[in-house]
């Protein structure tokens, strides 16, 4: 399997470094890191997919893709040429290529490119889909699910925490579809169905895509955690279970640690993990 690193958005939130950890300026500068994974026998296969076409397009039409509290919270910087499709595209494929996209969530700067892909099957945690789908009370889940980025799915494969443990952690193995060096990790808490999505990738060892289980680099490959006031804040703001988050993140840190020989660990938004991986030199 090749695996490509791509940024399929980008979020600017006033307060420079209070966020990213080393903006210069007043904005910081954080990504949303998708994969994208080539396969032998089982064509592309998307992890997340960041903002999407009609975001950039009309973000703002009724039903709204996003809202105008999260692109003011997030100075959020809708661009073409930053989109799955696109990118997917430039490296020389067609967006009928991309068969399979599993989702750490469905959260609107993870989902927003899902209906790119009409011909994919999307993957996800049952209670995941349950908690999009369901009733959206309070601030919070009106705003970070939009089902107008996901109404025309028309393929979803929905599941539970089944198979083989994964370095102690529970698994989703046998994704339908799907080789089996790819597995769903439940981590709990930033959502109810959040999950990771580890790779096996032979003998360079396992990548777990941890998506919003941490969102800085601090928070990993180390003892204790650090992470920036405005990271640390957005974290509790979202989260939906601070036992579950800290719980899981405190687990996902010490195999970060413990493990680190076996097993590489990144984020969906801290832009120095994305720029070593882009440049082979994962953290």
């Amino acid at each position: 399997m090749k695996i490509h690193h791509l940024n399929c958005g980008t979020d600017c939130p006033l307060g420079g470094a209070l966020f990213d950890g080393r903006s210069v300026g007043l904005t910081g500068h954080l990504v949303c890191h998708c994969l994208l994974i080539e396969t032998d026998a089982h064509g592309l296969v998307l992890i997340d997919t960041g903002y999407g076409l009609r975001d950039v397009d009309h973000p703002h039409r009724d039903p709204a893709r996003i809202t105008r509290a999260m692109r003011t919270m997030l100075n959020i910087k809708l661009l073409e040429e930053e989109t799955a499709i696109r990118q997917i595209q430039a490296l020389g494929f067609a967006g009928q290529d991309v068969r399979h996209i599993v989702l750490t969530h469905l959260d609107f700067d993870h989902a927003g490119g899902l209906e790119d892909f009409p011909f994919a099957t999307v993957h996800v945690m049952e209670k995941e889909f349950a908690a999009a789908t369901g009733p959206r009370k309070g601030f919070v889940p009106r705003n970070r699910y939009r089902p107008a980025q996901f109404d025309e799915v028309a393929n979803w494969r929905r599941y539970t925490s089944t198979g083989e443990p994964w370095f102690g952690f529970d698994a989703v193995r046998g994704l339908e579809g799907l080789p089996p060096e790819i597995l769903m990790v439940p981590l709990p808490g930033h959502t109810w169905g959040h999950a990771g999505i580890a790779i096996d990738r032979g003998r360079e060892g396992w990548l777990l895509h941890a998506g919003d289980a941490y969102f800085y680099r601090g928070e990993m490959r180390q003892a204790t955690r650090h992470c920036t006031p405005g990271l640390r804040g957005y974290q509790t703001m979202m989260e939906v279970s601070r036992t579950q988050r800290l719980a899981n993140q405190e687990r996902v840190r010490r195999l970060s640690v413990e493990r680190a020989g076996e097993v590489k660990i990144l984020c969906a938004h801290d832009p120095v993990e994305f720029e070593r991986a882009v440049a082979g030199q994962m953290l």
